[in-house]
């Protein structure tokens, strides 16, 4: 960072709180104290009004603002996604002041930048029944991605899919953003597959944002997209029973799609919509003896098969087909 920059930090930063140490800026910005005394001083000539409380620290005379801060597009965009998920992550009266706050942000924006938000709300959604768990925000697909998505640009992208091995080379349209299943999802028309087709951010293993802007795909609606996905059984449903003492681990971490709960005899059916039987297929196996899948049949054989891989790595040497028995010990 340079001074110019590192100087505008600093006042952005004394404006946030009331006083600020000069050992915790000097942390901040990994430079000395001795470098933030000579940088405090910079500002004072400036005409920047910073005081200094002796043996406390440093803020600005009371009163004193910044003009508006212009962010930019990957800055706003990053505070666009918090927006949606703090709506699934917090309770109403939190959402309430996170949606005041981001609209009083928003009407200082440059008209180009609450344009280009305008278009990522459009192209974006989470899929929640309820509160939803901590997400994995790590993907450096995000930020480009988004970028794609308002201005309507190629993406050329790596893709390593869920059951195969081999890495795909794609150019995809972005159409939307959706996040569901714990991860980040790009919805975009592919053209290797000429169809369009949903990748998880977290299994794109390169991205470049490429210059060509496409057109077409006016009527796109992630919206109706969803729905329709649903409505045309691209969500599969699934039924599972898991011991009573596990619901609340259940409630907590399918916020998919669940869709019923019925007390058995033993244990608790769930009724839910799963958009990968092969993810879900996990999720279960995690329950151990905890959960029994009662339908479907493919669901059954994607448990066992990996019961099976499981059981093979603990299994005795010679021990003629003991994965395979305990695999079925796994299941009953």
């Amino acid at each position: 960072m340079n001074r110019v920059d590192r100087l505008m930090a600093i006042v952005v930063r004394l404006q946030s709180r009331r006083v600020v140490r000069a050992e915790d800026l000097a942390a901040h910005f990994e430079i000395s104290v001795r470098t933030v005394y000579r940088d405090i001083a910079a500002l004072g000539e400036a005409g920047i009004p910073v005081m200094a409380e002796p043996g406390v620290g440093y803020g600005l005379v009371k009163g004193y603002h910044l003009p508006p801060v212009m962010f930019t597009a990957e800055e706003a965009s990053a505070l666009f996604i918090g927006g949606k998920l703090v709506e699934h992550l917090t309770d109403a009266s939190l959402r309430k002041q996170m949606e005041s706050a981001l609209l009083k942000i928003r009407s200082v924006l440059p008209r180009d930048r609450q344009d280009y938000l305008d278009r990522l709300e459009r192209s974006t959604a989470v899929v929640s029944g309820g509160p939803i768990a901590i997400p994995r925000l790590s993907s450096e697909a995000l930020i480009p991605i988004q970028r794609a998505l308002a201005e309507r640009r190629v993406l050329a992208l790596d893709y390593q899919g869920g059951q195969r091995r081999e890495m795909t080379s794609r150019q995809v349209e972005p159409l939307g953003l959706v996040y569901y299943s714990d991860n980040w999802h790009l919805i975009a028309f592919c053209r290797l597959r000429r169809d369009v087709r949903d990748f998880r951010t977290d299994r794109i293993c390169k991205l470049q944002l490429q210059s060509e802007i496409f057109s077409g795909h006016a009527d796109f609606s992630i919206k109706r997209y969803l729905e329709a996905a649903a409505n045309e059984g691209k969500f599969e449903t699934a039924q599972v029973k898991f011991k009573p003492e596990t619901m609340e681990r259940v409630r907590r971490e399918w916020y998919c799609r669940l869709v019923q709960e019925r007390a058995d005899r033993d244990g608790v059916v769930v009724t839910l919509l799963a958009y990968s039987l092969e993810w879900l297929a996990g999720w279960v196996f995690s329950f151990g003896s905890m959960a029994e899948v009662l339908a479907p049949e493919r669901l059954k054989e994607l448990v066992a098969s990996e019961a099976e891989k499981v059981a093979a790595k603990y299994a005795l040497a010679g021990r003629v087909g003991a994965p395979a028995e305990t695999a079925k010990s796994l299941l009953t």
